[in-house]
């Protein structure tokens, strides 16, 4: 890897560009109109900021993992960033909230709900401001953890799109059906990587004895007992919603195509694979199945 991948992958910033495309993926797919810049800034500014505080935050550094390596040769760079982009979420969140200040009235407790309950897992799943160090963490829970991530994603960029574009076009905002079919089919596509993600860590994981789904499973049977089957589901599913709401055959086509990604890249976890490999192709995923919703939406148009 060059300086600019690393920096890009390892200085999390591509979580921020994923965080984006599944946002707007999102708002097309659900129908509402894009969000402000100044949303699309937070989003971006938050979600490097959360990962990589895990990071920065690790008391020692370990020889064998390459990314702990990279963060500790770059460490007056990386604090640089963070609080450059402290600095531009502060200022922005401002910015936001004194332009749409009157709208808020409008916003309700199941809406009030729904903005705190996915930070509050976020919060949850480092269980401290230094994750090393924390007594109880929803991390330390092999099986729970990928679920975890997945949940606090699937809220940050399926439901806080359509929210807050609602608070921002001052409309009120209601969960039907398909916002709560598109909610579970991120959770269960992210948490799927999550559960990919875990198969890099089993060596440390193992030692630590925390119990993931390749620690307790064994590997072969996380590929094709878990992983798999639950793609292959997620795929059966969305065909018979696409074919029962009469998708266009292009959308169908372009929208199937992460799903067999997954199937293919779940296949392939049987193999050794370096951590650029999980960085950008296991993440890349959800960077994929944004741009193919994005298209299927505005193409078909």
């Amino acid at each position: 890897m060059n300086g600019l991948t690393r920096l890009l992958f390892f200085g999390n910033y591509f979580y921020g560009f994923c965080a984006i495309g599944l946002s707007m993926e999102a708002s097309l797919q659900q129908r509402s109109p894009l969000n402000s810049i100044p949303y699309y800034l937070l989003v971006f500014c938050g979600t490097v900021l959360y990962y990589t505080h895990a990071y920065i935050a690790e008391p020692g550094t370990n020889p064998a993992n390459k990314r702990s390596v990279w963060y500790a040769q770059n460490k007056p760079f990386i604090k640089s960033s963070q609080i450059l982009l402290t600095s531009i979420f502060l200022i922005t969140a401002a910015y936001w909230l004194y332009r749409y200040l009157p709208h808020l009235q409008n916003i309700n407790w199941l809406h009030f709900l729904l903005v705190s309950i996915f930070p509050l897992a976020a919060i949850l799943y480092y269980g401290s401001a230094s994750p090393s160090s924390a007594n109880y963490s929803l991390r330390n829970n092999g099986w729970l953890k990928p679920f975890v991530i997945g949940f606090v994603w699937a809220g940050s960029v399926t439901v806080y799109p359509v929210l807050f574009s609602s608070i921002e076009l001052d409309v009120h905002y209601f969960a039907e059906f398909l916002n709560i079919l598109l909610f579970i089919k991120n959770f269960m596509f992210i948490s799927m990587l999550c559960i990919m993600f875990d198969i890099k860590d089993y060596a440390s994981d193992h030692n630590r004895r925390l119990k993931t789904f390749v620690v307790q499973i064994g590997l072969r049977r996380t590929i094709f007992s878990i992983l798999i089957p639950l793609s292959v589901i997620g795929l059966g599913t969305f065909l018979i919603f696409a074919t029962y709401r009469q998708f266009p055959l292009f959308r169908i086509l372009i929208n199937t195509l992460p799903f067999i990604l997954l199937i293919i890249v779940a296949y392939s976890m049987h193999r050794r694979k370096s951590i650029l490999y999980y960085l950008a192709i296991i993440d890349g995923l959800m960077l994929i199945k944004a741009i193919c919703g994005i298209l299927g939406m505005i193409l078909i148009k």
